[in-house]
C-alpha cells in the first residue's frame, strides 16, 4: 500500500527582530517563494526540513516543498523564466533546482564562507548573483548552469545584506553593505563601477531596480528612500523624509515601475508614487502602541508581478503574510500558521468540519480546516513556550485542552477559537494529555491528575515513572519508562486498575486506542509496536518491529483495522491487522 502525500500545509517564514526577511514571487504572480528552518503540518505526518517553500498565492493550502538543502536556508528566489528557484543556506552554498516539475536539483555551488543573505537572478535567467557573510569574499557571480564564475563582487569589507540585477542590457547590479554602502556594478561580467558612501547612515537592508530598468531604490535601518539612476548609479534624490519612523526593511516595485512599495519596523506598509515622491498609500498594522505592537513589525515585502489586482503581500514579525490591495485601508486576507516546531497535534469532527489543532515551540496554536483552506491562529492568552500536549472534548459544546511547559493546562472553545476562562496551575511538567468520556487526563512523572469542565476532581499516583497517555471513553492507559503499558477505568476522582502488558525492554513513547476502544496500540522508543486488547492486556500482535527510532505517534482509521505510524527514522508505516 502506497502512501501519497496529498497536501502540504506550510509553515510560516521564519523571521528574526532587527533583520529582513526575503520575499518573492513567480513571474506569473501565482506563487509565493521563502525559505525557513521549522517544522511543518503534512496530511501525513509533521516534518523537519531545512526546507524552502513555493507557496500558491490564492490558495495558500497548496505549497511544495524543496529539502534537498543540508544547512539552515536563508533566501530563495525565482528566475524570470519562471522556470527555476535559486536558494541559499546558512553554510554559504547555493542549489538551482526546478519548480515546474519535481524540484530536480540542477547545481549545487559554493560561494561564500558563511550565510548567504540574499541572490538575484539576471533577466536572461543565465547569471545569479549571490551576497552574504563571508572571510574573504562577501560576494560572487556565477553562471546558473555550471557555477562558473562571471564577475568578482568587491568594493566592500563587511557582510552584504542586498542585491539587485537590472533585468535590460546593459546589464547593471546594485548591493547594499552592513557598513552603509551602496556598491554599483557593470556587467557582465560584474566589475565594480562605483559606491556611494554618504547617502545613509545606517545599515542598507533592501536594494531593487525598477522593472523597466530606469531607476534603483535603496532602504536603510537610517529611514531613509534613496532613489538612483538605474543605468549610471548617479543617485537622484531623496525621498519621504521622515515617512517612516521605522527601520525600512524591504522595498518592491510594481510591474509598471511608476510605484514602489516599502515595509518598515514602525509596523506599516506604504506605497509611493516615484514622480511625485508622495505616500499614495499606507496601512498600519497592529495595535496602536504597547509590547503587543512588536509581532506586527513588517519585515518583507513582495508586490507580485503578472496579476491584475495589485496584490501586494507584507510580512509580519509574527510570520503571518498581510494580503493588501491599494485602495482597501485593511489586510484582505492574513494567513496565519506555525513559525516554531510543532510539539502537538490534535484531531476534532465535534462542528461541522473536521479539524486539526496543533502546538507549537512557541506556545502558538493554531486550527487547520482538513477538508479546505482555512487556517486560523487561537486568540487570547495562551501559554508563553512549549505546548506539550492537546485533546478534544466535547466538554461545554466542545473543548480544546493543551498543557504546556509552563506547567498549566488551558482550554480552547472550538466555535470561538479563543481560549477561555483561567488558566489552572499543575503539580508539575506535564508528559501528556488525554480526553476520555467525561474527563481529560493529564499525566506527570508520577501522578495523573483529573479534570472536569476545567477543575481538578481527582488524583492517581503511579508507582512507576510515566512518560505517555491515552484515554478512550472511560479507559486510559499508562505508559512508563519501564516499558510497562498499565489500563484503568477511569473515575472522576481516580483510576481503577484493569490490566496491563509490556511492549520490549525500552520507554514507552506513544499510545493510541482504537476508535471502539478494544485496541490499544503502544510504541517504544527503539520503534517496536506492539497491540493488546483493552479489556485484558492479551497481545494481539506484537510483529511490528520495522522503525529504527523512536516512535512518535500513532492514529487508528475508523474501523479499528488499520494503524499509521511515525517516528524518528522519519518513516510512516501503514499496519494491517488483516496481515500484520
Amino acid at each position: 500500500m502506497a502512501i501519497k502525500n496529498e497536501l502540504i500545509w506550510a509553515a510560516s517564514p521564519s523571521t528574526t527582530r532587527g533583520q529582513p526577511t526575503q520575499l518573492a514571487a513567480d513571474p506569473k504572480g501565482e506563487r509565493l517563494a521563502y525559505a525557513l528552518l521549522i517544522r511543518t503540518l503534512s496530511h501525513l505526518f509533521l516534518q523537519s526540513n531545512k526546507s524552502v517553500f513555493l507557496r500558491s498565492i490564492d490558495n495558500p493550502a497548496f505549497a511544495t516543498q524543496y529539502t534537498e538543502h543540508r544547512a539552515d536556508t536563508t533566501v530563495a528566489r525565482f528566475s524570470p523564466s519562471g522556470y527555476y528557484v535559486a536558494s541559499g543556506d546558512a553554510a554559504g552554498t547555493v542549489r538551482v533546482w526546478d519548480c515546474v516539475g519535481e524540484g530536480i536539483t540542477k547545481g549545487e555551488y559554493f560561494i561564500v564562507s558563511g550565510r548567504i543573505n540574499d541572490l538575484a537572478w539576471d533577466g536572461d535567467s543565465q547569471r545569479i548573483i549571490v551576497v552574504g557573510d563571508g572571510k574573504q569574499r562577501y560576494g560572487h557571480c556565477i553562471s546558473a548552469d555550471s557555477g562558473n564564475t562571471d564577475g568578482e563582487i568587491t568594493g566592500h569589507s563587511q557582510s552584504i545584506i542586498s542585491v539587485s540585477i537590472r533585468q535590460q542590457r546593459p546589464l547593471r547590479a546594485a548591493v547594499g553593505v552592513d557598513h552603509k554602502t551602496l556598491v554599483f556594478y557593470h556587467g557582465a561580467p560584474f566589475k565594480y563601477h562605483t559606491g556611494h558612501r554618504d547617502n545613509h547612515s545606517n545599515y542598507i537592508y533592501g536594494v531593487a531596480f525598477s522593472p523597466n530598468g530606469d531607476n534603483l531604490i535603496s532602504v536603510s535601518g537610517d529611514r531613509r528612500i534613496w532613489l538612483y539612476d538605474g543605468k549610471t548609479g548617479e543617485p537622484k534624490l531623496q525621498i519621504g523624509e521622515g515617512e517612516h519612523k521605522g527601520s525600512i526593511f524591504a522595498v518592491s516595485w510594481s510591474h509598471d515601475s511608476r510605484k514602489f512599495v516599502t515595509a518598515s519596523a514602525d509596523r506599516t506598509v506604504k506605497i509611493w508614487d516615484v514622480e511625485t515622491q508622495k505616500v499614495v498609500q499606507n496601512w498600519q498594522l497592529g495595535p496602536e502602541q504597547g509590547p503587543a505592537t512588536v509581532p506586527y513589525q513588517q519585515v518583507g515585502v513582495v508586490w507580485p508581478s503578472g496579476r491584475s489586482d495589485g496584490l501586494i503581500i507584507s510580512l509580519s514579525l509574527s510570520g503571518d503574510l498581510n494580503y493588501l490591495v491599494e485602495g482597501q485601508q485593511e489586510p484582505t486576507r492574513v494567513i496565519h500558521g506555525h513559525q516554531k516546531n510543532i510539539t502537538s497535534i490534535a484531531r476534532d469532527d465535534t462542528g461541522p468540519k473536521e479539524t486539526l489543532w496543533t502546538g507549537s515551540y512557541d506556545g502558538r496554536l493554531c486550527s487547520w480546516d482538513v477538508g479546505g483552506s482555512e487556517m486560523e491562529r487561537v486568540g487570547g492568552e495562551g501559554h508563553p513556550g512549549y505546548v506539550a500536549g492537546l485533546a478534544a472534548a466535547r466538554q461545554g459544546g466542545g473543548r480544546i485542552y493543551s498543557v504546556g511547559w509552563d506547567d498549566t493546562i488551558r482550554s480552547v472553545d472550538i466555535s470561538s477559537h479563543s481560549y477561555v476562562g483561567n488558566a489552572t496551575k499543575l503539580s508539575s511538567q506535564p508528559k501528556g494529555i488525554a480526553a476520555g468520556e467525561n474527563t481529560v487526563l493529564v499525566a506527570n512523572f508520577q501522578a495523573v491528575e483529573i479534570f472536569q469542565d476545567g477543575k481538578k476532581t481527582g488524583e492517581f499516583l503511579s508507582k512507576a515513572s510515566l512518560s505517555t497517555i491515552a484515554a478512550v471513553g472511560t479507559t486510559a492507559a499508562l505508559g512508563a519508562e519501564d516499558s510497562s503499558v498499565q489500563i484503568y477505568t477511569v473515575t472522576p476522582t481516580g483510576l481503577e486498575p484493569k490490566a496491563n502488558g509490556r511492549v520490549s525492554r525500552n520507554p514507552i513513547t506513544a499510545m493510541a486506542f482504537s476508535p471502539d476502544g478494544s485496541l490499544l496500540a503502544a510504541g517504544d522508543s527503539r520503534g517496536r509496536i506492539v497491540v493488546f486488547k483493552a479489556a485484558d492486556g492479551t497481545v494481539v500482535t506484537d510483529r511490528w518491529t520495522a522503525h529504527t527510532g523512536r516512535v512518535a505517534s500513532l492514529a487508528w482509521n475508523s474501523k479499528g483495522t488499520q494503524l499509521v505510524s511515525g517516528a524518528l527514522d522519519t518513516n510512516i508505516f501503514v499496519w494491517s491487522l488483516e496481515t500484520p
